[in-house]
């Protein structure tokens, strides 16, 4: 009989039961029975994978870029047999420093707008951007929506989505950006407040902080060129991407004009912010605060520089270049690696300048070319200053006060005729009667003329025709021989004898 307090377990209650003769049970040893199923579902189970690899290795070594493979090597496992992420790109900058001739290398342009209350301006505006030459799919747009009140925002968004649309499939661009910052601008959009000269330096250095927000945006490892344009430019060449381009500068800006009425002059120089530096201008700079901008235009700062615009020759070389070191923003062509090497808008004072002109200071001391084309103009538009809109309220006032005194004199006229017989009238009545008179005696005067006409030719022809005949005897007797004559005389002598004796004997 076992012991009940070994029977539980089936193991000694301790090291000195182990030799005795108990009945033990190995948990160790024991092997459950199996059964003959689930053998035969191990079995095929492994053969189902061994024949997935094999297919698997046969489909890579066929087709080694086969999407299957990549597919279940998780993207760890490329073509070429390198390991690499799928989220992993690589961009060689070498290919993207821009050419003299990107639009046939397809280098690619970062379009940038700054845009501010400037939904009056956006039809003008994409007019220009259909119009441009340069292959649209290579272009990619950025705007920067800021500090504005307007629907510039709402009307953008619409012509965009129309322009992406276009049947036309030469007309849709690249990659397009909207981008929405405000940064505190105050100053009013009007011309005035704009170019008014105490709000020149702080309204420069917003400018500046909004384009370099547009910029670190927008840019793109694979961006050879990035263009600066201002929304209101009216007229420039459809080819001004490739005619700045031609050129293979780092930074290049042309001559920007604006129209005015025919009472100012007709036209006038716009962007007075690309020059060349002066002696009198860093003399100044030296005296100014470390804050301070110079800016140009006005005759708190005389710099005494010279100026792209001032130099314009309408008939000269659209591509003769002038080495300048302030830059304007209305329109600016750089290319992309100026900015990759950190060039950009100082939005502080930078050798007493700020944002393109400060832009232009920088680029000429880290050793890029900066260049401006003086005899090729592209025309901004013309925004009537105070005074221009108060000459022109005076002119409207005159011109009115005109056409009413002119009015007046019409109406005072009238009532004279009104009022008292017109004496011309009744001459004009007797004379059409007179006229009429006279022709009627020309058209009966003119049977009896001819009938007279008639006589006169009919008298004249006949003695015409005896005047023939006469003259036709002559000649026959003027044709006759010597001898006929003579016979002739001797026949009329004797019929004139006969004659006389007839005449005797009958007296």
């Amino acid at each position: 009989m076992l012991p009940r307090h070994n029977a539980g377990t089936g193991y000694p209650r301790s090291k000195y039961d182990m030799g005795k003769n108990t009945y033990q049970i190995s948990p160790h040893r024991y092997q459950p029975r199996t059964s003959s199923t689930a053998r035969r579902r191990r079995q095929t189970l492994i053969k189902l994978v061994v024949a997935l690899t094999v297919v698997l290795l046969f489909i890579f070594f066929l087709w080694p870029t086969s999407s299957i493979f990549s597919a279940l090597s998780f993207g760890f496992i490329s073509s070429h047999g390198n390991f690499q992420l799928e989220n992993l790109r690589y961009y060689d900058l070498s290919n993207v420093q821009g050419s003299a001739r990107g639009w046939e290398r397809e280098e690619r342009i970062l379009f940038c707008a700054p845009l501010r209350e400037a939904e009056s301006h956006l039809n003008m505006f994409f007019s220009h951007l259909r119009n441009l030459t340069y292959p649209h799919h290579l272009i990619d747009l950025a705007f920067l929506v800021s500090d504005t009140n307007d629907r510039t925002l709402e009307r953008l968004t619409e012509l965009l989505e129309e322009l992406q649309a276009d049947d036309d499939p030469k007309q849709p661009f690249g990659e397009v950006s909207i981008i929405e910052k405000d940064f505190g601008q105050k100053i009013k959009q009007d011309a005035e407040s704009r170019h008014g000269f105490a709000a020149q330096a702080s309204r420069r250095k917003l400018m500046a902080q909004a384009r370099n927000w547009l910029l670190s945006a927008s840019l793109r490892p694979t961006h050879s060129w990035v263009y600066w344009r201002d929304v209101d430019v009216e007229t420039a060449p459809f080819t001004i991407l490739e005619d700045l381009m031609r050129h293979n500068r780092d930074i290049i800006v042309p001559n920007v004009w604006r129209p005015l009425p025919d009472w100012l002059g007709g036209e006038q120089p716009y962007d007075l912010n690309s020059w060349q530096e002066s002696e009198t201008a860093l003399a100044l700079a030296e005296t100014l605060d470390e804050d301070a901008v110079i800016v140009e235009g006005y005759a708190e700062y005389a710099t005494w520089r010279p100026h792209l615009a001032y130099l314009r020759d309408p008939y000269g070389d659209p591509d003769m270049e002038m080495d300048i070191d302030g830059v304007g923003g209305v329109s600016i062509l750089a290319k992309a690696r100026v900015f990759r090497y950190g060039v950009h808008f100082p939005a502080f004072s930078y050798e007493k300048h700020a944002e393109t002109e400060g832009l232009g200071k920088m680029a000429k001391r880290m050793k890029f070319s900066v260049v401006g084309l003086p005899h090729y103009t592209i025309w901004h538009m013309y925004e009537p200053s105070e005074d221009d809109v108060h000459h022109m309220k005076e002119m409207e006032q005159e011109r009115k006060a005109r056409e009413k005194e002119e009015e007046e004199k019409a109406v005072r006229t009238q009532k004279i005729k009104e009022t008292f017989a017109d004496p011309n009238a009744q001459w004009e009545k007797d004379k059409s009667i007179i006229q009429n008179l006279a022709k009627e005696e020309k058209l009966a005067d003119k049977p009896n003329e001819e009938s007279s006409k008639s006589k006169d030719s009919t008298t004249e022809v006949s003695g015409s025709q005896t005047e023939s005949k006469d003259s036709e005897k002559e000649s026959s007797v003027s044709q006759k021989p010597p001898a006929e004559n003579e016979s002739a005389s001797s026949q009329d002598s004797t019929v004139i004898s006969k004659k006389v004796s007839g005449t005797g004997d009958k007296v």
